[in-house]
């Protein structure tokens, strides 16, 4: 998900196979996500390999040079006091991967600028939130209050986001999630939040435009679970499906359950063509297997909560043939071979986002940009490429070009 010399080769090589879907991040009131896209997932032998990238009209675009991205090591010229920024988001619990996925994006870019800067050393402070809003709003206080940290990679789910940045509003800190989508958080006039990638108003179109249209599909379940980000996803999807979605399947599983039997009677009944299931992976893998268990021959399709190696792992081979979208990208060759060095496994879902916000926030710090509001005023009027997109915000927080990546399992 970050830099790779053949990110636009490979996009290329598979537009054949695929013109159209969607990828998007997570954001719930608890959990988190993280996917190593185009890995293999621990113990299944399967892996979540990328088919294309694509507009919101479902056309294919070649994906971003590497060659071309801003680069955390800058010059080794830079020189500052030290600084703090700071990353907040599920390090641990049910979605802990997303979080981490995050963290180990965000501190290699920290890495390489260090080891490159040895006269401006910026520091990463992690900060877990296990992904639940409440636990969230205490530790936001503790970010803001730390008058060291002057800007902030995260939070990591919508419903985090949602209960916190209004707190980060006040004190004025700027907050570049690089997973958060849920369409909302940028309708609460907050000046100090971006979004790093599409937001699900984006991806829920291009994901029913990729099923109805692409893969032919005319009956489609969507069940969602009871956070902010699956009933937001859910919404944009079902609108978007429009007389696709069948309401006689479609359904409601609340996080942390494990058994769906009353869902796949209705899904058995209805014989449909897909399933979107609009929530994490730790309750996607259960309901993708108890679905194969029960005879169902529908496409299980899921998006960017979902795509993480440990959907693969905890659901075998009933994920085999899923069809996963995100507004994340994958990581390209070179970055995905200088972070297995650095962490021993392979980028997830959401690492190459925080390796360019990271990056983006310390090069303002290397520009000069050090103090909160100097730094909120860099974000708000930076332009340029990354590893994973283009990067440029509206007065709103949003990115003024959302593209999506569509994924299977095989």
């Amino acid at each position: 998900m970050h830099r790779r010399v053949t990110t636009g080769a490979l996009a290329l090589a598979m537009a054949s196979v695929l013109a159209v879907s969607a990828c998007s991040s997570k954001s719930s009131d608890s959990g988190s996500e993280s996917g190593t896209s185009g890995s293999a997932a621990a113990g299944s032998g399967l892996q979540i390999a990328p088919l294309a990238q694509i507009d919101t009209q479902g056309n294919e675009v070649q994906a971003a040079a590497e060659s071309a991205a801003l680069n955390p090591a800058g010059d080794g010229k830079a020189e500052c006091p030290e600084t703090t920024i700071a990353m907040a988001g599920a390090l641990t619990g049910a979605d802990a991967a997303l979080g981490i996925n995050i963290r180990n994006g965000a501190q290699l870019a920290v890495d390489q600028h260090n080891k490159a800067n040895p006269n401006c050393q910026i520091a990463l402070k992690t900060f877990d939130t296990e992904g639940d809003p409440q636990k969230a709003t205490q530790v936001a206080p503790q970010i803001v209050n730390d008058d060291a940290i002057v800007g902030l990679i995260g939070p990591a789910f919508s419903g985090e986001t949602k209960a916190t940045g209004g707190i980060f509003n006040q004190a004025g800190l700027v907050s570049v999630t690089a997973s958060a989508t849920n369409p909302t958080l940028t309708d609460n006039g907050w000046k100090t939040f971006f979004r790093g990638l599409a937001n699900d108003d984006v991806q829920g179109p291009a994901v029913a435009k990729y099923l109805t249209g692409t893969m032919g599909k005319k009956k489609v379940c969507v069940i969602k679970d009871d956070t902010d980000y699956g009933v937001g996803l859910a919404k944009a999807m079902t609108e978007s499906l429009g007389s696709a979605a069948d309401a006689s399947c479609s359904g409601d599983v609340k996080k942390g359950d494990r058994e769906f039997s009353a869902i796949i009677s209705k899904v058995t009944a209805a014989n449909p063509d897909a399933v979107f299931y609009s929530g994490y992976y730790a309750e996607a893998a259960p309901l993708a297997q108890q679905l194969k268990t029960a005879g169902s021959e529908a496409t299980f399709v899921s998006g960017d909560g979902t795509n993480d190696p440990q959907f693969t792992a905890q659901a075998g081979d009933s994920s085999k043939g899923s069809i996963l979208s995100c507004p994340c990208g994958p990581a390209p060759s070179q970055f995905k071979t200088d972070y297995e060095a650095a962490f021993k496994q392979a980028p997830g879902v959401y690492s190459v986002e925080a390796y360019d916000l990271a990056t983006i926030l310390m090069q303002g710090i290397t520009e000069g940009k050090r103090t909160r509001p100097e730094l909120l005023s860099y974000v708000a009027g930076y332009k340029g490429p990354g590893l994973a997109r283009e990067y440029e915000w509206s007065p709103t927080g949003e990115l003024t070009s959302s593209l999506i990546w569509v994924y299977d399992v095989k």
